[in-house]
């Protein structure tokens, strides 16, 4: 007579015929069902940035399309942890070491701050940044062409352009001083200071500094503008600027000061005139080199890339509510004008 199996050898045999299955499919009895057969697990990067997330959404997505071009994209064979310093650029070394406590292969910074913080945080973790000053004189790379080291990026040349500024301000026909508002707390307001009296000495107009390094002191920088007989004002480079764009452009209006801006998302909100570079176009090439990166290039020999064509911004309904005629020859000299 023949017993039925005994629990314990049933327990066996299903083991058994599921041991050998997996070994069919070719895949690791532990990993069972959690890994896929052939499917390897996401590359893990971090993006660093002084700003804010919603200031930099756009750019972030440019970035991400950067990135496909190399065939890594968002659920599918990648993961890209976001950490935000909101204009606090103390925020940024803990930011950084936390990207790097993720064992990330990469970190993508904005700005000089960003970048400072992570190559600080990790001499070993590739870097790429997007900047607006020069990346060798703050010690990132070695030289344009040769960066020499785990660094590498976009440079926007943002302070060489504070000389085309300050003739658009002179083609308005705005005669009196011009102020330039930095933050005194970031460490690229001393190179910006610099290249901005260069411009001023050599356009001989007379330059006045005023300085904000929080939501309080922007509110009092403009209320004191009247005062000194400021008649027009050129905002620099900062991420806690940037961060506040929409606060500077309804700033700028109520208290009837013409300001020119560095990036078109300041003119597409209201701002009088930004003359800057394409910033989705920065963001993607640097989505492009993050990508060649974890493809195996190293970025001691992918030379910092400049850009060639910069972009002329006129919103003409703030023209009109600050009471000013846009010349017909600054009209025509614009890449968009905002109706």
């Amino acid at each position: 007579m023949n017993r039925p199996p005994s629990p314990l050898t049933m327990l066996l045999s299903r083991h058994t015929r599921r041991r050998d299955l997996v070994a069919l499919l070719g895949c690791a009895p532990v990993a069972w069902p959690l890994v896929v057969c052939g499917q390897e697990s996401p590359t893990l990067i971090g993006f660093l940035s002084s700003g804010s997330s919603e200031a930099y959404q756009d750019f972030l997505a440019a970035f991400r399309r950067g990135l496909e071009v190399l065939g890594y994209a968002e659920a599918r064979n990648l993961v890209i942890e976001t950490r935000w310093a909101d204009g606090r650029s103390t925020a940024l070394p803990a930011l950084a070491e936390e990207l790097v406590g993720r064992q990330v292969k990469l970190i993508a910074a904005t700005g000089i701050s960003s970048a400072l913080a992570a190559k600080a945080a990790t001499p070993t973790t590739p870097l790429v940044f997007v900047s607006g000053d020069d990346p060798v004189r703050f010690g990132l790379v070695a030289s344009f062409s040769r960066p020499g080291g785990k660094a590498t990026g976009i440079n926007l040349q943002t302070s060489a352009l504070f000389s085309k500024r300050l003739d658009f301000v002179h083609a308005l026909a705005l005669t009196g001083r011009v102020a330039f508002l930095v933050n005194p707390s970031s460490p690229e307001a001393p190179p910006q200071l610099a290249d901005m009296q260069a411009a001023a000495h050599a356009s001989r107009r007379q330059v006045v500094v005023i300085s904000a390094r929080n939501d309080g002191e922007l509110e009092a920088a403009f209320g004191g503008l009247g005062d000194q007989g400021i008649t027009a004002l050129i905002i620099s480079n900062d991420p806690f600027f940037n961060s506040r764009r929409d606060r500077l452009v309804a700033l700028a209006l109520r208290h009837n000061v013409p300001t020119v801006y560095d990036r078109r998302e300041y003119a597409a909100a209201g701002g009088l005139i930004s003359y800057g570079v394409d910033y989705r176009a920065a963001y993607r090439e640097m989505g492009i080199y993050a990508g060649r990166i974890l493809k195996g290039s190293d970025p001691a020999d992918l030379p910092v890339q400049q850009p060639t064509k910069f972009e002329l911004v006129i919103n003409s309904k703030t023209a009109n509510a600050l009471g000013l005629t846009i010349p017909p020859t600054l009209l025509a000299r614009a890449d968009e004008v905002i109706e």
